[in-house]
């Protein structure tokens, strides 16, 4: 069984290379590139895998993953500059894809019991642009 929690942030990056020229960054990333940044409202989807706990009738309880996401996620990203104020993106391009790895890393460990497992990170950068990512 798969269950999914949406939760929404938003955030503003710089796509570009460090060490690269200017020109380089605007031939490959474009309007991303821009020195000054840019913003999005980032919607993401976590899916887990389970048994329904005969009991509960619940694969997890949804309050404790809407916890673990505003913790690892949503405060340290939401109305944040992520080149400057979120590692890894410091050292990495925040693109959509970098960022939905950054989010597996840190919530993987509150989804890897025997009861509950990280299925999926859906992570949309505008309403026709997502990524998903389910590990390496």
């Amino acid at each position: 069984m798969l269950i999914t929690r949406r939760v929404e942030f938003s955030a503003s990056h710089r796509c570009a290379v460090q060490g690269w020229t200017e020109e380089k960054n605007r031939e490959v990333f474009g309007v991303d590139a821009n020195p000054h940044g840019h913003g999005h409202n980032y919607a993401l989807e976590v899916t887990l895998s389970g048994q329904v706990n005969a009991v509960t009738g619940m694969i997890v309880d949804l309050k404790d993953v809407k916890t673990i996401l505003n913790r690892e996620v949503i405060e340290v990203m939401d109305h944040r500059y992520l080149n400057a104020e979120v590692p890894p993106f410091d050292k990495i391009v925040p693109t959509a894809e970098n960022i939905a790895r950054e989010i597996w890393r840190r919530i993987l460990p509150h989804f890897s019991t025997e009861t509950v497992q990280l299925h999926e990170v859906r992570l949309y950068e505008t309403d026709s642009i997502y990524v998903e990512y389910r590990g390496e």
